[in-house]
């Protein structure tokens, strides 16, 4: 078990990985906002075996909160995160703060069209310049040659993988699994929100989602599959922002040439929002 090196400039990190890089170790990154679980450190495994060196990035990201969501109050805890770090021996630990990654008179932004429009944007305009903004920055930053980005968030993938191909940015996205719970909810660092009830009823979201994705795998109609889906959902209490399928590759609409299927929710259980998703 050995601790990760921290750097908390870029050109900390930079000088950190030169050496590595110039001997021709192949440098992975995994970007987080912190408050690892098993959902994140199962990206670390993967970047591990990726490559000879692992950076992990833990950086709140204002950008993609808005002004009235949860950015002050989302869990935040250093030391944790870097004992969790250290079992897996990640190298290095990029901790920046936020005048780090946004100096005075920071005056530039990145947009992705796409596979950003609707669903989380649609809720969420904001959130994925935010994101986009960010990564960019963070692979600039560490030029990693591959980079692990969680399923659970699947538009954010997406996005990703656009904006690295459209930019020109020669690092390799991977997407790793979802990894659940044991009753099958998605890892997520928001899920300490929930109340120990929400908690139990939070369990039904993949569950109707699995239902849902089996009923239109057996060839009902999605017009007929989702609303019902939708029904279920809001009969055991979530506020449901969206439930849609949509080409798994664009997050298009779905077409005779759609190659693979994803089906995508995002609802509220009291004040937590939850998402996601599964392939069909």
């Amino acid at each position: 078990m050995t601790a990760p090196e921290i750097h908390r400039t870029i050109d900390e990190l930079r000088a950190a990985l030169r050496p590595a890089r110039q001997v021709g170790d192949r440098i992975a990154m995994v970007p987080t906002m912190g408050a690892l679980h098993e959902g994140h450190l199962s990206l670390v495994e993967r970047a591990r075996v990726e490559a000879d060196r692992v950076v992990v990035s833990i950086f709140v990201n204002p950008t993609q909160f808005a002004p009235h969501e949860d950015f002050d109050a989302y869990p935040r805890d250093e030391d944790k995160d870097l004992k969790l770090l250290g079992a897996f021996d990640v190298e290095a630990a990029f901790i920046p703060s936020v005048r780090e990654m946004y100096p005075q008179g920071f005056a530039t932004g990145v947009t992705v069209g796409g596979p950003s429009e609707g669903l989380e944007s649609a809720f969420r305009p904001h959130f994925f310049d935010g994101v986009a903004l960010v990564v960019t920055k963070l692979l600039l930053a560490a030029m990693p040659d591959v980079a692990i980005f969680g399923e659970k968030d699947y538009q954010q993938l997406c996005v990703v993988r656009r904006m690295a191909r459209d930019l020109n940015i020669p690092t390799e996205i991977i997407g790793a699994p979802t990894v659940r719970e044991p009753d099958g909810l998605a890892m997520s660092s928001r899920n300490v929100y929930l109340s120990p009830e929400e908690r139990r009823t939070a369990a039904s979201l993949p569950e109707i989602l699995r239902e849902a994705v089996e009923r239109i795998v057996g060839g009902e109609d999605t017009h007929d599959v989702l609303p019902i889906s939708r029904q279920r959902l809001e009969a055991r209490g979530f506020k449901v922002d969206y439930l849609e399928l949509r080409d798994g590759d664009t997050l298009g609409p779905v077409t005779d040439d759609t190659r693979s299927r994803r089906i995508l929710v995002a609802a509220w259980l009291g004040k937590t929002r939850l998402i996601d998703n599964m392939a069909v």
